[in-house]
């Protein structure tokens, strides 16, 4: 199938029904344009492959535009995605790692994604691999301890390989001195605040040198999104 962004929005469409979390999964649709079509190698030929890139989606309550993308790549059929929010569908509400080829973990409770990435990264150290590890997280999940805990240890043991990209709507409850980005520098990542709806700085912030540090990407898209959830 054709990558454009024009496939993706058809696909997301087809995906119809009572959705409390839509502009959650709008709000990721040009992260995972760009993480997908220009950054992450992962395809359905290599997905077995122990040094492929993972992509972990923590922000696991909005997943329609993951799917879309997913198909988009070859890892679900078009078809498969008519069945959101059927029974015996293989897409639930939360993406499912065994029932929905291409998902690396299963998600939706807020908060474990980054923590689960950096426990991969740590892996993937041990084992002498270089494989990226990229976590896309929403700010309201910065609530949440267990992600303050990992960024404090992926900065410590300098995780390189792992990326977390957080899509700041502004949705946050109790947000953070300085801004999300400030968050991470005060320990030890790189950090960087982006237009989230511009695909060329986006893709600047994900292939920049790696430096010893962790990174972080903050892909600001509140003026498209106000209201939306985490």
């Amino acid at each position: 199938m054709q990558m454009t962004e024009e496939t993706i929005r058809s696909l997301f469409s087809r995906m119809t029904g009572d959705e409390k979390h839509g502009w959650a999964a709008a709000s990721t649709l040009h992260a995972l344009w760009v993480l997908y079509e220009r950054v992450l190698n992962v395809s359905p030929e290599n997905i077995d492959d122990p040094d492929r890139d993972r992509f972990y989606l923590s922000k696991g309550h909005g997943p329609m535009a993951y799917y879309a993308m997913l198909a988009a790549k070859g890892f679900l059929e078009p078809e498969t995605l008519d069945s959101w929010r059927t029974f015996g569908s293989p897409l639930g509400m939360h993406p499912d790692r065994v029932l929905a080829p291409g998902v690396e973990i299963s998600a939706g409770s807020l908060g474990h994604g980054l923590p689960l990435g950096v426990g991969t990264a740590l892996g993937l150290r041990a084992q002498g691999r270089r494989a990226r590890v990229v976590v896309l997280l929403g700010d309201g999940e910065f609530d949440e301890g267990s992600n303050h805990e990992a960024i404090a240890i992926a900065g410590r043991l300098g995780l390189d390989r792992v990326t977390a990209i957080v899509i700041d709507n502004g949705s946050a409850s109790l947000g953070w001195p300085g801004g999300i980005a400030r968050r991470f520098e005060g320990e030890g990542w790189h950090a960087a605040t982006v237009n989230g709806r511009d695909h060329d700085e986006l893709y600047r912030a994900l292939t920049r040198e790696p430096d010893g540090r962790p990174q972080a990407v903050v892909a600001e898209v509140r003026e498209i999104t106000e209201g939306s959830a985490a």
